[in-house]
């Protein structure tokens, strides 16, 4: 019963605290992704810059291959044609192709299999430049010299194979970087994507779980504003209908002591004028007799309004005396369950859970038709609960749906009990049962402690 209480008690914290963990844990992921996507974006375009560099360094071997085939065409025609203007060409074509190797050495140079690669295509670049020079110098000195050209062109065989194969060797060698690269390029792409993807359906999920949990609290919150206004209301009829009760029960009490205790007086005052006048010792005795009733009366009415041993001994010797004596006027029995550290409550909640016992009580015997209760009370280190039961035939329906929904009910009873449960900041709740209700009153002890502490501080100041 008590962790079913204190669930209750708890549920309307959890729902705001629930919305602002996942308002957080949403921002929090977003920013995560942002950090995730920003890194993955990072590396894919490094992976890119990759890519673009194998496309470079293929670009560079055809540039050197090009600029090469340039400068033996400018040999061949000087060699068929012995014009000058193709020597001139050939001179020209020379420096470009060492421009271009000094650009794949830079574009290479974090490879060394490649750069093994470009030393040996330069040497071999080196040594066909050398032929074609040596073609050229031996036209100038020998212009018909047919069969020395031939032989250059022998020599040159073999120097030109081994070029093309070291280009297509590096060729190869940055394709399959090219591959590896952008496959690379692609698998953080895809990544990227799919870290963006979930972080955003996540946080999706998460704002609207927020959303969910914030409808329900505006929910809530406009349900107690609803709730306040139908108390607001139905403490206005409960203040009219307990000022009328006031009305009746000062007239009750008016009657009590006209009818008995004013009774005994005016007998007292006549028996101690007889005594005066006729000095007989049997006016006396009875005139105390009759006082001796008059205190017991005053006892009685004292004992009604207000039970001194509820000061006196506290809660646990006050509800003992109670419940004897309501067993004995209704003859219903009570079974009274209670813990052993009551003397601790503090007053507030010892006589709140008092005047519930009582009103409880009452409506069990006027109403409930039950031959047998059971009284019980919890206590934790934050809170009270006061439990009580019968096995009569029960609240009607109607009426505990009108005092659960709207705050109301056929008389003062229950609602007086409610404000009075609202008035030390606790929560009531009336379940059915078979057979029989069960009423369960859940009162905080922790500010009353402190309220407590503070008033002994006070008290010991003055």
């Amino acid at each position: 019963m008590f962790s079913f209480v204190a669930s209750q008690i708890k549920t309307s914290m959890g729902s705001r605290k629930k919305a602002q963990v996942a308002f957080a844990s949403a921002v929090m992921l977003l920013l995560l992704s942002g950090v995730a996507a920003y890194i993955a974006i990072n590396r894919l375009l490094a992976s890119e810059e990759w890519v673009n560099h194998s496309l470079e360094v293929r670009a560079a071997l055809g540039e050197i291959d090009s600029a090469f085939v340039k400068a033996g065409r400018a040999r061949s025609a000087y060699v068929i044609s012995g014009n000058d203007e193709f020597l001139e060409q050939f001179n020209e074509a020379l420096p470009e192709l060492a421009i271009k190797f000094r650009q794949l050495r830079a574009l290479i140079a974090d490879n060394p299999t490649q750069k093994a690669l470009c030393d040996r295509l330069e040497n071999v670049t080196g040594r066909r430049v050398s032929l074609l020079r040596d073609s050229i110098a031996a036209k100038e000195r020998a212009p018909e010299d047919k069969e020395s050209q031939a032989s250059f062109d022998r020599q040159g065989v073999p120097l030109s194979s081994e070029m093309t194969s070291l280009t297509q060797e590096m060729r190869l060698a940055e394709t399959r970087l090219f591959a590896t690269r952008q496959s690379s390029a692609r698998h953080l792409f895809m990544v990227t994507v799919a870290i963006l993807t979930v972080s955003f359906l996540l946080a999706l999920a998460l704002l609207a779980l927020h959303y969910k949990l914030l409808f329900k609290e505006l929910e809530a919150r406009e349900q107690a504003e609803h709730n306040a206004r139908a108390s607001e209301e139905s403490l206005r009829r409960l203040t009219g209908r307990l000022l009328q009760l006031q009305d009746a029960e000062r007239r009750k009490f008016s009657r009590e002591l006209h009818d008995s205790l004013g009774q005994y007086l005016v007998g007292v005052k006549m028996n101690l004028e007889l005594f005066a006048s006729q000095r007989k010792d049997n006016f006396l005795a009875e005139a105390i007799q009759l006082l001796d009733q008059s205190i017991a009366e005053t006892r009685t009415i004292s004992h009604l309004l207000h039970p001194p041993l509820l000061d006196e001994a506290g809660l646990a010797s006050a509800a003992t005396w109670y419940l004897e004596g309501f067993s004995q006027r209704s003859g219903i029995k009570v079974k009274l369950k209670l813990p052993d550290d009551v003397a601790r409550l503090p007053k507030p909640i010892a006589l709140g859970l008092f005047r519930v016992l009582q009103e409880s009580l009452t409506n069990i015997h006027r109403h409930s038709g039950s031959a047998r209760a059971d009284v019980a009370l919890e206590l934790s280190r934050e809170y009270a609960i006061l439990t009580v039961r019968d096995y009569g035939k029960g609240i009607a329906p109607k009426v505990l749906d009108n005092f659960l929904t709207k705050g109301t009910d056929s008389g003062v009873g229950l609602a007086g009990m409610r404000e009075r449960i609202r008035e030390l900041g606790g929560q009531l709740i009336i379940q059915p049962c078979t057979p029989g209700t069960l009423i369960s009153v859940t009162l905080p002890i922790t500010s009353h402690d402190k309220d407590k502490d503070q008033d002994e501080k006070l008290a010991a100041a003055d």
